[in-house]
């Protein structure tokens, strides 16, 4: 049989609910889906490729998701380190009103996006302000972007819609989508429980809920905003949502720090999903995510990495890294182990896009999203095991493939579709 392309020879890590590894395997990729996954000396007998690509020496794993990031953010990389989450709110909202439209988005998406693809993530999802020019961006690029509306009742917001106008603004939006592209689905965004009133976050939700589309929200990010909202609204964050009947499996929660037993058993229940950010979460000082307690209770935890303004970076494999360490900090080096942890940037985190059908493994009939990691360097020998390798010593300097939708995106660390140096001069000029 002819096919697209033929990834083979290196140690396919399937991400499967087996968490199977084949070894010297290869990777058959047909029209943007996986055909086949096994060894590959087999498929290569069984199939012509039209493209390959030879890792030998290498790991095959699928691509990184980033389940919580503004990528356009990356306009403000450096300008808000050192101060606490409402100090650095302060400063970025002040920002964003001076910088932000449409041009400078896409400008600052294009980097982000060769950024991502060179760090091994093939899609993410993005909330922030224009998402119309940062869908283009990507579109262009190839990379897979989960994106929409984003609602946030602030004065002067960027795009100059109010809060009045948004509802009509985002239904108009998600009508124009029509039905989700195979990969991808509907995203509607809350900011906040203190950028949005009950009321308003009642309205939110229903839209959303109306076009079957994931709804985003920051909760529980820090102690502060915690009390916040008690004084704004009598009730915790997460107390509030589940008080509205907002949560449920169709919400991922972005940070989900300061949270209570009973929160816990909350999210749990209604089968609502949490963004892990603890790159950002450390550096501004915001705590460490119960994550060893969100997993035992069943809650489906996915790795972000926040803005690269928050994190200063997209290194989702940084955030692999700083997962399955900073739980350990309580004294239990069990808490988050190098497999769960690559697990959490892979299939977890496609789960709680609610695309783990579709998304996060290396599967027959799933999206063909991969990465090739070259274990060539002195760092990453030997070679006992993969996990450990990915969690603990892999660098995103690593990656030397990536392809998205079966399209090779980058190939022996060049990236195919997008022009770095125009890019960075692009990103450059605006500033």
């Amino acid at each position: 049989m002819s096919i697209d392309l033929l990834v083979h020879g290196g140690d396919v890590l399937t991400m499967d609910d087996a968490s199977t590894v084949v070894r010297g395997g290869a990777v058959a990729v047909h029209e943007g889906a996986v055909l086949a996954v096994g060894p590959a000396q087999e498929l290569r007998e069984r199939h012509t490729a039209a493209e390959e690509i030879d890792a030998a020496g290498c790991l095959v794993l699928p691509g990184l998701i980033n389940t919580h990031t503004h990528l356009a953010m990356t306009l403000l990389r450096g300008r808000a380190d050192d101060v606490t989450l409402q100090g650095f709110l302060e400063r970025v909202l002040k920002w964003e009103a001076e910088l932000l439209a449409p041009r400078n988005v896409a400008a600052a998406v294009r980097l982000a996006v060769a950024e991502s693809l060179r760090a091994g993530v093939t899609s993410a999802l993005d909330m922030y302000w224009f998402h119309e020019a940062a869908e283009q961006a990507a579109r262009e690029a190839g990379w897979r972007l989960h994106t929409g509306p984003t609602f946030m009742d602030v004065p002067g917001p960027p795009d100059g819609i109010a809060y009045e106008e948004r509802l009509g603004w985002a239904r108009r939006d998600l009508e124009a989508r029509g039905p989700a592209r195979p990969g991808h689905r509907p995203v509607v965004f809350a900011h906040s429980t203190y950028t949005l009133s009950p009321g308003q976050l009642t309205e939110v939700f229903a839209l959303a809920r109306e076009f079957g589309a994931l709804v985003h929200i920051h909760a529980a990010e820090n102690a502060t905003e915690v009390a916040t909202v008690e004084v704004q609204h009598g009730k915790r964050p997460v107390e509030l949502l589940d008080s509205l009947g907002l949560l449920g499996p169709d919400v991922l929660l972005a940070h989900a720090v300061d949270l209570t037993g009973p929160e816990i058993a909350a999210l749990a229940r209604t089968g609502t999903g949490v963004a892990h950010c603890p790159v950002s979460n450390l550096k501004l000082g915001c705590g460490i995510a119960p994550v060893p307690r969100l997993l035992s209770a069943g809650v489906t935890v996915g790795l972000g990495t926040d803005g690269a303004v928050s994190s200063n970076s997209l290194d989702v494999l940084g955030a692999v890294r700083q997962a399955a360490l900073v739980h350990k900090a309580s004294g239990d080096p069990t808490a988050v182990g190098a497999e769960q942890a690559v697990r959490m940037a892979t299939i977890e985190g496609a789960r709680a896009l609610g695309l783990g059908e579709q998304l996060g493994s290396l599967e027959a009939g799933k999206r063909a999203d991969l990465i090739v990691l070259d274990l060539d360097a002195p760092h990453l020998r030997p070679r006992h095991d993969p996990w450990s390798t990915l969690a603990y010593a892999a660098h995103p300097s690593d990656v030397r493939d990536t392809v998205v939708d079966g399209r090779v995106l980058m190939r022996d660390r060049g990236l195919t579709t997008v022009d770095e140096r125009a890019v960075i001069a692009d990103l450059e000029a605006l500033l």
